[in-house]
Order: structure tokens, then sequence, then C-alpha cells
């Protein structure tokens, strides 16, 4: 099936910055928690794994710098220098503090906790994103 002219798919394929839409970036926020609860669970599978270390996604925020176009570039010395001074970001903390003796890395504690960042960070996407379909919905004319 083709996509239509005016379909969301089509518009993003010919403009990529006009996919970063609100909708667009709370449903990639949504799959990116999806997968990272996934990685998490499986951390938490092989708590008993010898040798195992646990695993992440890299921070969203990498993950959408990464899909967008490239920043501005300073060009000539006239030119003004970009704010923030060129740093890409902070360095991510994924540090594993130790391991037990048969070499498993995996913190029941940590996972936990990472756990229910992510679940508390998939309510508030979701929550964004019903909102914005009941604004739709509002200003088609629709109820419900």
């Amino acid at each position: 099936m083709q996509a239509s002219p005016l379909s969301p798919a089509a518009s993003s394929r010919a403009n990529p910055a006009r996919a970063a839409g609100p909708l667009d970036l709370a449903a990639r926020r949504v799959n990116w928690l999806d997968r990272r609860q996934a990685v998490l669970a499986q951390n938490i599978a092989n708590a008993d794994t010898p040798n195992y270390r646990p695993h992440d996604l890299q921070p969203f925020a990498r993950h959408l710098a990464a899909a967008l176009p490239p920043a501005m570039a300073r060009t000539a010395p006239a030119h003004l220098a970009p704010r923030g001074g060129g740093q890409a970001g902070a360095p991510e903390d994924r540090q594993v503090a130790e391991a037990v003796p048969d070499g498993n890395a995996v913190s029941l504690d940590r996972e936990a906790v990472r756990i229910a960042e992510t679940d508390t960070a998939h309510a508030l996407a979701m929550a964004v994103h019903r909102s914005f379909m009941g604004m739709f919905r509002l200003a088609l004319g629709r109820q419900g």
C-alpha cells in the first residue's frame, strides 16, 4: 500500500525535520522505553548467570540527537560562536560498581530503580500522547 502524500510517513520522508512533532516524539520515546524495559528485564533475568554484565540503552537524548540534522557550524571568524561551549553531552552514568565472586555484576537494587524510572517515563509519554490525541479530536469536532 502506497502512503498518501498527506500522510505523516510521506511527510517525514520528504522533510525529516518535520517528523519531530509532539506525536512522533512521544511515539519514539515510548518505543525507546519499551526497548529499555526489555533490556532491564533481561538484566534481572540473568542476575544469577556467572560473568554476566548488565546492559542498558544509550540515553534517549543522545539517541534523539543522533537522528537530528547536524548543528550549525561557524564558517567564518566573524560569525557568532554556538551556545553551550560545543560539548556533546554529559558522560553516561552506567558504571558497574562491583561484581560478585562468580563475575556477575547485576545489582537488583540498581535495576529496580531503573525499571521504576522507565515506568514513570512511559506513563508520562503515554499521557502526552493521549493529551495531543484528545486535542486533535476536539479540533476536528469529535468527542471521545
